[in-house]
């Protein structure tokens, strides 16, 4: 009674959403993205012939857990070359990121989940295990997966101070779901006692580290760092401050931080914006040309044209180029951190050997800011004022950037091992590894 109920809320949900998209679609002329594949119907062939084969499933929500979940994707198809690998993904951006693997042999956006949309795929693919990213608890996905005897194992497990309290409230309802699943591989000894408040089997839980201090380090020759200068239309002899996963309240932040900056700061300065949301470039336009800021677009740049000034901000309106502008960094700032969204991937800058700043919202990394800050690697900045005092520091003292880059990397290689352990529960439900 209780999934008919939560069916019904769906459909209704989805007959009210429905207007809006066809107003959308008459008003830009383009097709919902992915509205077919959101009632489980794919036009590819080939998913006809993914029930013949071994097939792994991972679902991931976005771009972060995508990462993720490419990880142990590489892993999978390390230990058993045969092995299909399906990721499906929440979010067109995670799909883009997915699609762009070669360890994925099929890249799906995940169905709404209705019954007869996620039992449609389920019956589709017939996966012989699914991995879920982080905490990722559709109840019917998860339902009629575990009637079809799939096993399920989460990875990467976390439940935020913030989304805790939200869970508990719903105890009662998650679980008979939590009890579906075959192991629990949680970031955090905290994250693995909180799951099992909820009614996970206490004897299905690991603590068995974060993934993403598993990410390979990234080393950048001086010849790779002048081609991308290049490639970027960034100049020599300029400090540059890379703003990665930027919101719509903290760009307006940064670009009076930026403004002050320019004006206040010894050495030339450069911003690199990379808005999280790049399909919402004509907002970030103009909310910079409120701000009187003269931009260029990434996608509009082209070898002739002349070198970015200090003053000017390049916006990154593509996807897939962090990591290339990160390595060109003389200092990262993580968004997401400055409004209360809950902070980005803060480690990525630290793979490149980059000082990381961020915000005091960063309740979604709270044990990995904890960790940076602990190791010298990171700063934690109050509000916007703060920001420029800590980024005026940091600019005048290029010795302590390279320390704590360093520091950074070196916490990466302490961490690292989840991997592995993660892959033994993996394995106890396959012949993987």
């Amino acid at each position: 009674m209780v999934y008919l109920l939560y069916d019904v809320l769906l459909i209704l949900a989805a007959v009210l959403v429905l207007p809006f998209l066809s107003l959308k679609r008459v008003l830009t002329r383009k097709n919902p993205y992915g509205i077919r594949e959101r009632f489980g119907f794919y036009k590819n062939k080939q998913i006809d012939e993914l029930g013949k084969k071994k097939v792994v499933w991972l679902h991931a929500a976005s771009v972060g857990e995508t990462r993720v979940a490419l990880l142990l994707a590489r892993q999978i198809k390390g230990e058993n070359q045969d092995q299909v690998v399906l990721v499906t993904n929440m979010t067109k951006t995670g799909l883009i990121v997915s699609k762009q693997s070669e360890f994925v042999d099929f890249s799906l956006l995940f169905p709404f989940d209705l019954s007869f949309s996620v039992g449609r795929l389920l019956d589709l693919v017939r996966p012989e295990l699914i991995i879920i990213v982080e905490t990722e608890l559709w109840p019917n996905f998860i339902r009629l997966a575990a009637q079809r005897d799939i096993p399920l194992v989460m990875v990467n497990g976390r439940l935020s101070d913030r989304s805790f309290p939200r869970y508990r409230s719903l105890r009662f309802l998650l679980k008979p779901i939590l009890e579906c699943f075959s192991a629990f591989c949680m970031q955090s000894q905290v994250d693995a006692e909180r799951i099992a408040a909820l009614g996970a089997p206490r004897e299905k839980i690991e603590n068995t580290g974060n993934l993403k201090f598993d990410y390979s380090l990234k080393d950048v020759t001086a010849e790779e760092v002048k081609l991308r200068k290049v490639r970027y239309r960034l100049p020599e002899g300029v400090a540059i401050l890379v703003a990665g996963s930027t919101h719509a309240g903290e760009e307006k932040l940064l670009l009076k931080v930026y403004r002050e900056l320019v004006q206040d700061v010894d050495r030339k300065l450069v911003l690199v914006m990379i808005p999280r949301y790049p399909d919402l470039k004509r907002e970030t336009q103009g909310r910079l040309k409120d701000s009187k800021v003269d931009y260029r677009l990434r996608s509009n740049l082209s070898d002739e044209d002349p070198l970015i000034s200090p003053g000017e901000v390049l916006v990154v309106d593509t996807l897939g180029e962090v990591l290339d502008l990160y390595s060109l960094a003389d200092l990262v700032f993580v968004g997401g951190s400055l409004v209360p969204v809950g902070g980005h991937n803060l480690l990525e800058a630290a793979l490149l050997a980059k000082p990381v700043l961020f915000g005091p919202h960063v309740q979604n990394f709270q044990e990995i800011s904890a960790k940076l800050i602990r190791a010298g690697a990171g700063i934690k900045v109050s509000d916007q004022q703060d920001l420029v005092r800590k980024v005026k520091i940091m600019l005048n003292d290029p010795a302590r950037c390279r320390a704590m880059g360093e520091a950074g990397r070196s916490l990466i290689v302490e961490n690292a091992g989840a991997t592995e352990r993660t892959m033994r529960h993996i394995g106890r439900q396959t012949n993987i590894g």
